[in-house]
């Protein structure tokens, strides 16, 4: 007996990453994460080595059922490795970890709904071979053949995040033609970030079946049309249970140098997202509000009437580091809470 084990890891292309993978056969029956058997690969050809000294190491961290071969088959994704079993200067899991185990007790919790844009080769799918097709308006959220273009690819994947039991929290059309979303969460955030990343996974091999591209570039048709944005939602129990801790958390990522140290972080191309147009705020200014997707950071208009809940940061770019945009809200707003005596 033997298994399909797909080992999934990230690469150290800059300033984006991207996704690899390769196929492992396993003999026997699937005994849980502990039980794989960690992996190399040829880092030369992936941005993580030089060719006289090549070899990287993977190491499982997550896996899930394969939705796409189905059976016993898996996916398994890895954090990467130098030889010495270090992690790697391009793991950005591994920070994560440490900041999320000093932080545990504040119970930090992430919904990160992720955008992008489905290309039909050089064309976002849906605009016509010649010019643009009528201005963004009626496309979000909406239904008809006229409006919404890839919604068999959407519907497809996110089956497959379910059959992969991830935690998948709902899809939505937005507001250019081709353009949808995906919500992971609320989890935690190492479990938000590994679940986010396989998603992106499944949705690039989903789109292979059906000839189209998906694409996180964060503007990805120049002019007047939305950009592709990771809105960030976060809490932490302080925040569930009372206001003042939301405030705390707001004015933390308002202090000194943490807004430019977030958002230079935040994704590659955010300046030409983030430009005070098309429901975000200036890259170079933070500013927070009730219920306003103009702000840096959102506080949705339930949370001040419910007196507690959560905060949308809506800077990242839809290609943002899961990673990183988790542990720098964590390491941030936990830091400020837990001097202010609201943890």
């Amino acid at each position: 007996m033997a298994f399909k084990a797909e080992y999934i890891w990230i690469d150290g292309t800059e300033p984006t990453a991207k996704l690899r993978s390769k196929t492992k056969i396993i003999t026997g029956a699937f005994g849980g994460l502990g039980t794989l058997p960690i992996w190399g690969f040829d880092g030369s050809s992936t941005n993580q080595a030089e060719g006289h000294a090549s070899d990287r190491v993977l190491r499982p961290v997550f896996s899930c059922p394969d939705p796409i071969r189905g059976g016993d088959d898996i996916l398994v994704l890895c954090d990467v490795l130098d030889t010495d079993m270090t992690p790697h200067r391009s793991n950005t899991r591994a920070p994560l970890t440490e900041v999320a185990e000093r932080f545990a007790a504040q119970e930090p919790i992430f919904g990160i709904e992720q955008e992008y844009t489905f290309f039909d080769g050089s064309r976002p799918l849906g605009f016509p071979e010649n010019g643009f097709p009528a201005p963004q308006g009626g496309y979000y959220c909406g239904v008809g053949s006229d409006e919404i273009f890839g919604r068999d690819v959407v519907e497809a994947h996110l089956e497959n995040c379910l059959k992969a039991g991830l935690a998948i929290s709902g899809i939505n059309a937005e507001v250019m033609p081709g353009q949808w979303e995906f919500q992971v969460g609320p989890v935690s955030p190492l479990e938000v970030s590994d679940h986010l990343w396989v998603a992106r996974w499944l949705l690039y091999r989903t789109a292979e079946d059906f000839g189209v591209s998906a694409t996180l570039d964060p503007k990805p048709v120049k002019g007047d049309w939305n950009g592709a944005g990771a809105h960030t939602n976060f809490s932490t129990k302080a925040m569930r249970e009372g206001y003042e801790a939301i405030i705390t958390a707001c004015e933390s990522l308002g202090e000194g140098s943490k807004p430019l140290d977030h958002v230079k972080n935040y994704g590659a191309g955010i300046d030409e997202r983030l430009t005070g147009l098309h429901e975000t705020a200036p890259w170079d200014k933070y500013t927070y509000g009730v219920s306003d997707r103009g702000a840096s950071v959102r506080i949705p208009w339930q949370v001040e009437k419910d007196g507690k809940g959560y905060i949308e940061d809506r800077r990242p770019n839809a290609n943002v580091d899961p990673y990183v945009v988790t542990r720098l809200l964590v390491d941030t707003c936990c830091s400020a809470l837990e001097k202010a005596g609201q943890v």
